[in-house]
């Protein structure tokens, strides 16, 4: 039997708050069966701090008010994890993956998360690993990407966050997913001037394309009706 397909929704740069809709509508879309097939949501946020279910006061050193007043939207939301910037250059990816077809087990799928991204990285050029005890992408002791996830009834929603070309001073508004005095870096950064000039398209290529290696599926664009639940079959999206 061949692998079943992996769905691919690039949406470009969109509003934290309508994607997060969407996604809890693709969640319990999996779970109802309105939907069948794994899918990928990448895209970029405007700038925006998440506030995870793990979040400590002291990941704070402003308050969300105070956060606010820079241009910066701030959520509450049920991902696990503690407190993550979003923002321009930052590839951020929603998989919406019924674990009931993979392994019904967290630390398993945390784990697979990671290694679609070091794959990735690895693609790209750089040389990148895990943490031991801390959830996340790490390059020579530097925090590359972020990873926050919620599952319900095994269908995952949330994801990761990584870093490509972000500007990474936002991460000063914040103690980036707790850990006090790391160092957060950059695709664009590790690479220096070895960057290739279309660097977001193809970190996203790496990264859809190690995804469907860690989790043996074929990674297809999505129609818009596959992902846009208000758009019928056989009609472009808006």
């Amino acid at each position: 039997m061949s692998p079943r397909p992996l769905l691919v929704a690039e949406l470009g740069r969109r509003p934290y708050g309508d994607v997060l809709e969407l996604q809890r509508r693709l969640c319990r879309a999996r779970q109802t069966g309105e939907t069948s097939e794994d899918l990928l949501v990448l895209v970029e946020h405007d700038p925006v701090v998440t506030l995870g279910r793990g979040t400590k006061t002291t990941s704070l050193p402003l308050s969300p008010a105070s956060i606010r007043e820079r241009g910066v939207e701030v959520f509450d939301v049920e991902r696990g994890g503690d407190v993550t910037f979003h923002g321009p250059g930052q590839l951020v990816g929603y998989p919406i993956l019924d674990l009931t077809h993979h392994r019904q087990d967290l630390h398993w799928y945390l784990r697979a998360v990671e290694e679609a991204l070091i794959g990735a990285l690895g693609t790209l050029g750089i040389v990148a690993e895990r943490n031991p005890g801390l959830t996340g992408v790490w390059t020579s002791g530097r925090k590359i990407a972020s990873i926050g996830i919620h599952v319900k009834q095994w269908v995952t929603f949330h994801g990761f966050a990584l870093n490509v070309s972000t500007d990474l001073d936002f991460f000063d508004l914040i103690v980036p997913c707790g850990i006090a005095g790391v160092t957060m870096t950059s695709v664009a950064r590790e690479l220096g001037g070895s960057a290739p000039s279309n660097l977001m398209a193809a970190t996203g290529d790496a990264v859809t394309a190690a995804f469907g290696r860690v989790f043996d599926r074929v990674p297809r664009p999505a129609l818009p009706h596959e992902w846009d639940l208000a758009t019928p079959a056989g009609e472009t999206n808006r």
